[in-house]
């Protein structure tokens, strides 16, 4: 298991789409809008909370389509389910190596980015904590989504309609956490 964790991890390094692709379109993704919504300091910090969140989203969706393209590709697929590993560890360490370099990069990159957006300096915890508990989901149910398409060629606009919508349970209270945190507002359900 180890051994796989570790040869994911070289391989989302190693290969392009992963890593740096994920961060570099997280910050481009937040410079434009910026620079689109213009320089109000009031709707940036806004918009902040929700606006990194749809980022952190579509950056970790960028990546999804490699999960297990070069594991089928070179055939090591075919070997890891006939393995004597079960194939839900397999896909449970393929979702964890994928959000270690792709949700966890992009959950301590967001607290700067954060700043950028005139997000509270209060609500940077409160982002980064809900992208640490909201990134792996979106990785889990992404690794479903790559192991439905894996074989089909251009797969990766079939695995974003599919994956799209459960991605937004996610989103929402991801999202809302964040902002309630920056606003200093309480995080219960109202009574």
């Amino acid at each position: 298991m180890k051994a796989l964790l570790l040869r994911d991890l070289r391989l989302s390094i190693r290969a392009g789409g992963g890593f740096g692709l994920g961060l570099a379109f997280f910050l481009i993704l937040t410079l434009l809008v910026a620079f689109g919504l213009g320089p109000d300091p009031a709707l940036l910090s806004q918009a902040a909370a929700g606006l990194l969140w749809i980022g952190a989203l579509l950056a970790c969706l960028l990546s999804l389509d490699r999960i297990f393209a070069l594991d089928f590709e070179d055939g090591s697929l075919d070997l890891l389910a006939t393995a004597p590993i079960p194939l839900e560890a397999v896909t449970a360490i393929k979702a964890l190596a994928h959000w270690l370099t792709t949700g966890l990069p992009l959950a301590f990159i967001a607290p700067l980015l954060g700043l950028m957006l005139d997000l509270p300096v209060a609500g940077c915890p409160w982002l980064v904590g809900s992208l640490l508990l909201g990134t792996p989901a979106l990785s889990m149910i992404g690794t479903f989504g790559a192991a439905l398409t894996v074989g089909l060629k251009r797969g990766g606009l079939l695995l974003s309609l599919l994956i799209l919508p459960f991605y937004v349970p996610t989103l929402i209270f991801g999202a809302e956490a964040a902002r309630r945190g920056a606003e200093s507002l309480p995080l219960v359900t109202p009574a």
